[in-house]
């Protein structure tokens, strides 16, 4: 997005994904889900591409930057559908949970973002509705809980931390006027 704008102006905004009728074929806990991951997309899209890599990695207030929500939300959108899977969590996947505060350069946060809604999305598609009930466990205490519980948290933590990224984005807009 190359327009500027003035401070912290709202830029004009389509209707929500969940008011437009799409993924109706798709049960009502996914299609949640789904349409929270497109909003989560837009209005990442919204606030956080006009950012420069310098600007996206600031820590504004001491706040957590805009990049390490970017790919927290990546990150933890990976781990969350692996036990919705069934699974624990890989080597690999622990070493980039704590790696998330770690600067990597914004178009590789923004890829890595992009790429795990993309992802995410056939993932979510693939977990039977049947399956809501089952149990899984979270972590290395094994802490209790269901694939519909998951599914249901994927939706809210990846907006509370859009929501984070983008007050942080606001943050460092009206400190660069």
């Amino acid at each position: 997005m190359t327009e500027k704008r003035e401070k912290t102006e709202k830029p004009e905004k389509k209707v929500e994904p969940w008011l437009r009728g799409t993924h109706t074929a798709t049960d009502a806990v996914r299609r949640g889900v789904l349409h929270a991951l497109e909003l989560a997309a837009e209005d990442i899209a919204l606030w956080c591409d006009p950012l420069d890599g310098t600007q996206m990695e600031l820590q504004p207030l001491n706040l957590p930057s805009v990049g390490f929500h970017l790919r927290h939300i990546a990150r933890s959108l990976d781990r969350l559908l692996t036990y919705a899977e069934g699974h624990q969590l890989s080597e690999r996947q622990l070493k980039l949970l704590r790696s998330e505060a770690e600067y990597v350069d914004r178009e590789a946060t923004l890829m890595e973002f992009a790429e795990a809604i993309e992802i995410s999305f056939k993932r979510i598609l693939a977990i039977p509705l049947a399956t809501y009930e089952q149990p899984r466990f979270v972590g290395r205490q094994k802490l209790p809980t269901t694939v519909g519980g998951l599914l249901v948290h994927v939706a809210d933590h990846t907006q509370r931390h859009v929501g984070q990224a983008i007050t942080t984005a606001k943050v460092v807009m009206a400190q660069r006027v």
